[in-house]
């Protein structure tokens, strides 16, 4: 265990470096070779605070000193004879924060928690538990945001989560609660002058209310305002976590202006965020007043943070486990021991995004055939297992690109031709004929040329594409009749699947704007530069990077994509053609593919062995420490395939998908006899770090390296070049 002097010598060593690399990236900033981030930002706050000690730039982060705080709260000292009631915001502005981060604070409050499970015979690191609270914080607000944002996140939620994926008792979490609002405690101060101003306009008569964006209630916001300005301030509190709805947003207001019974215009609303405290009460006709919070503070904050993040690094490395996986006899084994935590992690993040999104009771989740079918497997094993409960409905969709192609082609979106231009490279449009409709047809000679995507909507506007056009108008309303079926009236609609790039919910959405589609996927990545217009609703729940990144050791399934692909795949066709049953029910060209029929797992002996091992699983703490040393053991496998590796992650002939029936080799043969050409046909494999150890076994201690050294560079280059 790391001892008090330990991590006091290591923060010193980290400052002295700091130092060092603040001096050197000085030069940098000012020469315009560094972009703004964590350390630019220390930079700037060393700039500052020189500036500030020279007397070249004032300290506006007090309200005293700051000419447009002073100005704002000159208008409090004065009678208010056309305001009924003030309305003021609470952190940084009522309540000021300390130039400590959030993360800082969080960081803390978990190694309190951990000395607390410690007395209670718990014995479980700092660390782990904040990974698990900043994936749970993680999840629930990119859940949020991507449903619209209409609502908030509560803590009391979030804390909830972890301790169920803890696998501790419910009574812990007021425990951990009671922690949150110790460290507040310290981390605030009360901003006098404010509360002066605020007391003589309430013994004017003014009634003065605090109204608040965050995850906190309002029995906790009472506590934290008595606990700096006494009783008697504040006369009502107003949470976004009990009402539902945030200042941000625009909700929050009405909701006040309702429960007090006062008009807009007679309301003076004063908070720091110019967005939720200034142009959004002015747009509804309350007069507002902008307390901007002071430019040190912010920085120091980040610096803070920064600071934090680079002492965690270290002391996770320090700390990190010698663990190794196991000696593994077959690919069940590799199943088990390897992908079993790591797709294990993957279905906690489903079970952490679905319970914020299931909240408003207006979503669905579907799991996207082919992949989609074997996540749910493991998903619904998972969630029985550590009993994690989700009441969001669930289905299985019939679905492919295809599939959502024919959607979006209907409407003539543009997106179906980036998508179709893409697949069809050096295809006639005959071809593209033959994949979205499902028959032969008698086209002229002129749809054996070369595809056009800029062409393709005046041909199906043709006499000879009639029939090509009503039997994909048939398919589409089939599809839609099961998609209806399946949602029920559910408008958000989350596609669940493998990755990469989303198009399925890009057609979808392009196709359907009656829904609101959105994705959770293993990964989302755009290696190859395409359109990003529909990534804000694509969420890669493992990794979220368009190229390998070393120091992210789960980016490694980026250099082999396909294992993941078909690790989840049942041995089923792609969804092609629908047809509706005597009965009403849609079936298509997949055949049995509903949840308890199907077992994705039959003949995969990867997946049989992710079962496995979430049969065994205990908690969602075991997990993440299982998966810390399952993916150095994928990244040793994929980077540096031994015989063993090769075996196990060997995948057959994959289909092209999109209608079409051909197969493509993720390691082909090479046609080349001499080395030189056997080198350079190395680029056409999927799995080059394969093909390297089958095709070099003498040369591969040489060449694999090179080929890490080859991916670090190109990385470095798109950073400079993006």
């Amino acid at each position: 265990m790391m001892t008090v002097f330990t991590e006091l010598l290591l923060q010193l060593l980290l400052f002295c470096g700091a130092l060092t690399l603040i001096f050197t990236c000085h030069l940098l900033y000012l020469a315009g070779k560094v972009r703004r981030g964590p350390i630019t930002d220390t930079i700037l706050l060393f700039r500052w605070i020189i500036l500030v000690a020279s007397g070249a730039e004032r300290d506006y982060s007090t309200v005293k000193d700051c000419p447009v705080l002073q100005q704002n709260l000159d208008c409090l000292q004065r009678a208010l004879g056309h305001i009924d009631l003030i309305s003021t915001d609470v952190f940084d502005t009522l309540l000021l924060r300390l130039p400590r981060s959030q993360r800082s604070r969080i960081i803390e409050g978990e190694r309190r928690f951990a000395r607390l499970l410690r007395q209670k015979g718990i014995r479980v690191s700092a660390e782990h538990l904040f990974r698990i609270r900043q994936l749970a914080e993680k999840l629930a607000y990119r859940a949020l945001d991507v449903g619209g944002g209409l609502g908030e996140v509560r803590l009391v939620d979030i804390i909830a989560r972890q301790i169920t994926l803890l696998g501790f008792p419910a009574s812990t979490v007021d425990e951990r609660l009671s922690l949150e609002v110790a460290i507040e405690k310290t981390c605030l101060t009360a901003n006098g002058p404010l509360a002066m101003a605020l007391r003589q306009q309430r013994a004017a008569g003014i009634r003065i209310v605090a109204v608040s964006d965050t995850g906190l209630p309002t029995g906790i916001l009472k506590e934290l305002i008595d606990h700096f300005h006494g009783p008697g301030l504040i006369d009502a509190i107003y949470s976004s976590a009990d009402i539902g709805a945030t200042k941000r947003h625009g909700g929050m207001f009405p909701a006040v202006l309702a429960q007090e019974g006062v008009a807009p215009n007679r309301v003076l609303h004063i908070g720091d965020d110019r967005l939720a405290d200034f142009e959004v009460p002015r747009q509804m006709g309350i007069h507002a007043a902008h307390l901007p919070k002071g430019r040190i503070r912010r920085l120091a904050a980040r610096a803070d943070g920064a600071r934090m993040e680079a002492i965690r690094g270290v002391q996770h490395h320090l700390k990190r486990s010698g663990e190794r996986v196991p000696n593994l006899e077959d690919r069940a084994a590799f199943g088990r021991e390897v992908f079993g935590p790591i797709v294990a992690q993957f279905c906690l993040g489903i079970w952490l995004y679905a319970s914020e999104a299931q909240v408003r009771g207006d979503a669905v989740l579907l799991f996207c055939a082919r992949g989609g079918l074997g996540i749910r497997q493991v998903l619904e094993r998972l969630l029985a297992r550590l009993e994690l409960p989700l009441n969001i409905r669930r289905e299985n969709l019939l679905v492919s690109r295809l599939v959502a192609a024919r959607a979006a082609l209907m409407v003539r979106h543009p997106a179906v031709l980036d998508e179709l231009g893409r697949e069809f490279e050096r295809k006639s449009f005959a071809d593209v004929a033959r994949a979205l409709g499902v028959m032969r047809y008698d086209l002229p000679s002129e749809w054996l040329e070369d595809f056009r995507a800029n062409r393709f909507f005046q041909k199906l506007d043709r006499p000879e594409a009639q029939a090509l056009v009503e039997d994909i108008a048939s398919q589409n309303n089939l599809f839609m009749s099961h998609l209806d079926i399946l949602t029920k009236g559910k408008s958000r609609v989350i596609l669940c699947d493998t990755g990469l790039y989303g198009s399925t919910q890009r057609l979808l959405a392009a196709g359907l704007p009656g829904f609101r589609f959105e994705t959770i996927q293993f990964a989302r990545s755009n290696y190859k530069g395409f359109s990003e217009d529909h990534f804000p609703r694509v969420s890669g729940l493992v990794v979220e990077e368009n190229l390998y990144n070393p120091l992210k050791v789960e980016t490694v399934i980026l250099r082999y994509w396909q294992i993941i692909e078909s690790l989840f795949e049942p041995n089923i066709p792609s969804v092609r053609q629908f047809t509706r049953t005597t009965d009403g029910n849609i079936t298509s060209n997949a055949g049995e593919t509903a949840y308890g029929r199907l077992d994705a797992a039959k003949g995969n002996a990867l997946l049989a062995g992710v079962l496995q091992y979430v049969d065994n699983a205990v908690s969602g703490l075991q997990i993440l420490q299982d998966s810390e040393v399952a993916w150095r053991r994928l990244k040793r496998a994929i980077t540096y395939p031994g015989a063993f590796d090769m075996h196990a992650l060997g995948v057959g002939a994959r289909s092209v998908d999109f209608g079409r029936q051909e197969n493509v080799h993720v390691l082909h043969h090479a046609e080349a006899h001499d080395t030189v050409q056997k080198l350079a046909a190395i680029k056409s494999q999927l799995w080059r770090e394969g093909a390297i150890a089958r095709d070099f076994p003498r040369l591969k201690s040489a060449l694999l390296p090179a080929l890490e050294l080859a991916h670090i560079v190109r990385r470095v280059s798109a950073r400079r070049s993006g």
